[in-house]
């Protein structure tokens, strides 16, 4: 990810985060799981995925989910103790979002909304800094199409150069916690 000098931390909780790799494939993860089971269980019925018990189990439990609806229950239903299950995850093709209505990650987006109503929810977007920025702009579209012009991008901490006033608050909270 990028480096940047920021005096906000990263939120912890009520995340819906959008990664993009470097090859432009966007994968999407959530922190709370109750929420997560809401969600897939929402979109299962709106986009009639046909997802079982087991396969919305798999969702609240997986780590992020990067799959067209169509390879989704394909996807969930493969056992977390197979032998195939490493390869399986790591060739996940990305939410389809390659267009100037954000694709299908626009519906997880408008979901997530949902399942998050009287919540916060913090939209974060990660990317690899070799990403080109035609699939960054996809997901920027994704969260046009649902009113959300607000998001946080995640990057590499690095430390305030020194004489920045931010350097200079960093110091003095050191100084003021020994």
């Amino acid at each position: 990810t990028p480096n940047s000098v920021s005096s906000t931390a990263l939120p912890e909780k009520d995340a819906f985060m959008v990664s993009i790799d470097k090859d432009g494939r966007v994968f999407i993860s959530l922190d709370n799981e109750k929420l997560k089971q809401t969600l897939i269980q929402s979109m299962n019925q709106s986009r009639g995925l046909g997802l079982g018990a087991a396969e919305i189990r798999n969702f609240v439990k997986s780590p992020s989910v990067g799959v067209p609806f169509t390879q989704l229950k394909s996807l969930l239903s493969l056992d977390p103790e197979a032998e195939n299950y490493e390869a399986a995850i790591k060739a996940q093709a990305g939410i389809p979002c390659a267009d100037s209505t954000g694709g299908e990650l626009t519906l997880w987006v408008r979901e997530a909304l949902v399942a998050y109503s009287g919540k916060k929810l913090n939209l974060l977007i990660k990317s690899d800094n070799n990403t080109k920025y035609p699939s960054f702009k996809n997901v920027l579209n994704a969260f046009k199409q649902n009113d959300q012009n607000k998001f946080l991008l995640v990057t590499s901490p690095e430390d305030a150069p020194p004489g920045t006033a931010l350097f200079a608050t960093r110091q003095n909270q050191v100084d003021g916690k020994k």
